[in-house]
């Protein structure tokens, strides 16, 4: 898989593809992630500007739509993408299924936001699709870009050694996860519950899956709304 992301500070995330799970992802070959600096795509050869100020006087700068899609066309000429995306707070909301579904795909890019927003003719005429990472607004799109291939790259097969981890993670099953616990089994008289230590693999589930209920419902019960 590879996901293009184009940024205005690329700087910003550039480190979160370095390390751990993203980057043996990419030593594997499993995972391509190229970060692209949106200001090299700008015909102002000074100043290589990307934003302007907005028709009818309001507040802030706006990210022009020229070198947006300069770089977008450049990319499309080298392979199909299957969508565009763009990281918008008014967006589609960005969830476990949606990392499901986007990690089945080939090639995607991730435009991330910037200033007080994008010409909206990139939103009408340049982008797949439109997701937020939540009801708040960030300085830019770079942290919801992050956010987002990791979330989609960690359950690609083969980057987890055990997979089943990431199976078992929280909302595979729009239910939180079951208490986990390591040694040793007895700390300042706080004991790990005597279920798991039994090795009785039947109950050992049972128990996870009730634990995942309580949780769920003690805790996000918005959750158990999508069954």
């Amino acid at each position: 898989m590879r996901i293009d992301i184009i940024s205005v500070i690329p700087e910003l995330i550039q480190s979160n593809f370095e390390h751990s799970i993203l980057k043996r992802a990419q030593n594997k070959g499993l995972a391509e992630i190229h970060l692209h600096n949106l200001h090299d795509y700008s015909h102002d050869p000074k100043h290589h500007r990307v934003d302007d100020y907005p028709f009818g006087g309001e507040a802030g700068m706006v990210m022009r739509i020229e070198p947006v899609d300069n770089i977008l066309t450049h990319l499309k000429s080298q392979r199909h993408y299957d969508e565009v995306i763009y990281t918008s707070p008014d967006g589609e909301m960005f969830d476990q299924k949606m990392a499901n579904s986007m990690s089945m795909l080939e090639n995607i890019i991730i435009l991330c936001g910037h200033y007080k927003g994008i010409d909206h003719r990139i939103r009408e005429h340049l982008i797949t699709r439109e997701v937020s990472v939540g009801n708040f607004v960030l300085t830019g799109g770079e942290l919801a870009a992050s956010i987002m291939a990791d979330a989609i790259v960690r359950i690609i097969p083969g980057v987890i050694s055990d997979e089943q981890s990431a199976l078992s993670d929280c909302f595979q099953d729009d239910l939180l996860s079951a208490p986990v616990y390591t040694r040793p089994a007895e700390y300042k008289g706080w004991k790990v519950p005597d279920i798991l230590l039994s090795g009785h693999e039947r109950k050992i589930a049972e128990w996870r899956l009730e634990q995942s209920l309580e949780r769920t419902k003690l805790l996000r019960p918005d959750l158990l709304k999508n069954e």
